[in-house]
């Protein structure tokens, strides 16, 4: 619909309506002559105006033209940014490109996983003795797929995998990726919140073989897999991608923290929230408190605390939604604190410290947060094992430091 402001003989001034802010896009005015037609301007650019001839009109383009309401940056468009800045290389581009394929292919098969029946249990179990759901399994093969095909990865660590780290030939990179394909994955049948975890890290030179796939690593290829369990401290960039009422893939390659929505009507990752900063206070705590009677008395002291009302009257709020993803991505936006301890039935906590702890913890600080799992700063633990675990309290900065008191 077309809705007429003003008209002249000359021409015509005209309001898209079709892009009001009443659906959610920037109202945009325009004037065309009669007969109403375009010449030679990008439909586009709407700031532009037509004038007829004869007319007296003001300089026509502004010498600091504002950002039109239509320009968006992708993910792509931003990471090829980061290429030309040196922020990144070309090879890491490409790894992080391949990346967001994947994780826009899990998002499709979350969508539709009841229709075509990617429900329920696989009838497997993987290395930590937990039992795999399908898109577990289907996660797992896109990622790997995904990473191969991008000719840039050399050694490829994933939490689902039986053998942990899968080493081959690549055609010149060699970066070292570890991964969690869903987080969450408990809350996949029910529709809820899930998610996927990715770290980077740089190529070890001193560990490149040429195996197939049904090879079997010797003793020095495993200690030398072994040898590329880095702390978090190494990682040139970390992630993940959020899988709810919108499909979110944050980012951050060691310069701040950037998330990108995905926009199904085109399929691409559009930037929506550039250069998080988590707020150093919050008024939410995620902590699963069905563990309350198994934690040690200094933590349960901490909860107790959370759980009187402030100055303000009102305790602090309790949220607690089963998939580490979820519960890192409200933390960077309102701010808060998550903590998975240990506890009596489990002395080093239930989150893999390669595949979740490090790359969220470097998430976090990108962000102004902290990260620690008790005593120590999770970026500063170098795994001993593949799939070590690791308590982890993450969030604002000031309530990780208020538990630090509760702590010591």
């Amino acid at each position: 619909m077309v809705r007429t402001i003003s008209s002249s003989p000359q021409q015509t001034l005209f309001s898209t309506s079709l892009f009001s802010s009443s659906r959610g896009f920037p109202s945009s005015n325009f004037s065309i002559p009669r007969p109403y037609r375009f010449s030679g301007t990008p439909a586009a650019k709407f700031s532009t105006r037509a004038v007829s001839l004869g007319t007296t009109e003001p300089e026509i383009r502004s010498k600091n033209p504002t950002r039109s309401g239509f320009d968006v940056e992708n993910l792509t468009t931003w990471l090829l940014k980061q290429e030309q800045s040196g922020q990144i290389d070309a090879e890491l581009t490409i790894v992080l490109s391949s990346i967001s394929l994947a994780c826009k292919q899990i998002a499709s098969l979350l969508q539709r996983s009841s229709i075509i029946n990617l429900t329920g249990a696989h009838g497997t179990i993987n290395v930590q003795g937990e039992d795999q759901k399908k898109l577990d399994v289907i996660s797992n093969e896109l990622f790997c797929s995904c990473l191969r095909s991008s000719g840039r990865t050399g050694i490829i660590a994933s939490e689902e995998e039986d053998v942990p780290v899968a080493v081959e030939e690549t055609y010149s990179g060699n970066y070292v990726v570890v991964f969690d394909p869903i987080d969450g994955s408990a809350n996949i049948d029910t529709a809820l919140t899930t998610g996927s975890i990715f770290g980077i890290y740089a190529p070890d030179k001193q560990c490149l073989f040429d195996i197939d796939d049904d090879s079997v690593l010797n003793q020095e290829e495993q200690k030398c897999i072994m040898n590329v369990c880095q702390p978090g401290n190494n990682l040139l960039a970390a992630g993940y991608c959020l899988y709810s009422s919108s499909v979110v893939f944050t980012i951050s390659i060691g310069k701040g923290v950037f998330a990108f929505t995905l926009d199904p009507t085109y399929g691409e990752f559009v930037l929506t929230h550039p250069n998080i900063k988590i707020p150093t206070l919050g008024k939410i705590y995620s902590f699963n408190e069905g563990n309350y009677d198994l934690w040690d008395d200094k933590l349960q002291k901490y909860i107790d605390h959370l759980r009187q009302p402030t100055s303000s009257g009102k305790p602090y709020s309790g949220r607690y939604i089963g998939c580490l993803v979820g519960e890192i991505h409200r933390m960077l936006l309102v701010g808060g604190i998550y903590g998975n301890p240990a506890n009596v039935n489990n002395k080093n906590g239930n989150l893999r410290l390669l595949y979740e702890c490090a790359p969220m913890s470097y998430l976090v600080e990108q962000a102004g947060g902290k990260a620690i799992d008790g005593q120590r700063r999770i970026l500063d633990i170098e795994p001993t094992k593949i799939h070590q675990r690791s308590p982890i309290f993450i969030g604002s900065s000031e309530e990780v430091e208020k538990l630090q008191k509760f702590l010591a």
